[in-house]
């Protein structure tokens, strides 16, 4: 009798966190900040940094993959930092995500029906025509882009340019 085939433990997709950081303006704040996930090993899937309402001070929206528990002495490293006003995880909260994408397809004037048909029921607007390819702007969320994208695919996606998320706290709440 042959011995039972041990199998691995599947393993668990990492967990896709959104991270909020509220900084003062100033020039290498932000290779402070991405020194941090890097001293970790914890990769950063994207990021987006823009003025905040108050000019001295900026908003870096990051996503990321990867355990809470070296997420959470990130976070921990990231508000020690003198720069940083505060960060905040987002996974999970009441909050607005969102990102826009453009999407450059090779396209003749003839087989656009199908490609117009997909942006339409996306809410993508044509934002360049020409006459081999058309260009596509469409925003929500990542799921929504995900599924997009993946439609548009087989008509011959030539470049994909993509945001990153931004993510604000729905209410009163601090983002």
């Amino acid at each position: 009798m042959a011995a039972p085939e041990i199998l691995p433990a599947p393993v668990a997709a990492p967990e896709q966190h959104t991270l909020s950081l509220y900084v003062n303006n100033k020039p290498g704040v932000l290779v402070r900040v991405s020194l941090v996930f890097a001293r970790r090993g914890y990769n950063i899937d994207s990021l987006v940094v823009s003025p905040a309402a108050h000019g001295d001070f900026s908003r870096i929206t990051i996503t990321c993959s990867g355990d809470r528990p070296t997420l959470t002495q990130i976070i921990l490293q990231l508000a020690k930092l003198v720069d940083v006003v505060h960060a905040v995880d987002h996974t999970g909260d009441a909050a607005y995500e969102t990102e826009i994408a453009l999407v450059k397809l090779e396209s003749q004037l003839g087989e656009r029906t199908q490609v117009l048909q997909v942006a339409e029921h996306y809410g993508a607007k044509v934002v360049d025509y020409g006459p081999e390819s058309l260009m596509l702007r469409v925003y929500g969320s990542s799921d929504k882009l995900d599924a997009f994208i993946e439609l548009l695919r087989p008509y011959g996606l030539l470049e994909l340019v993509r945001s990153g998320k931004i993510v604000m706290a729905r209410g009163l709440e601090d983002t």
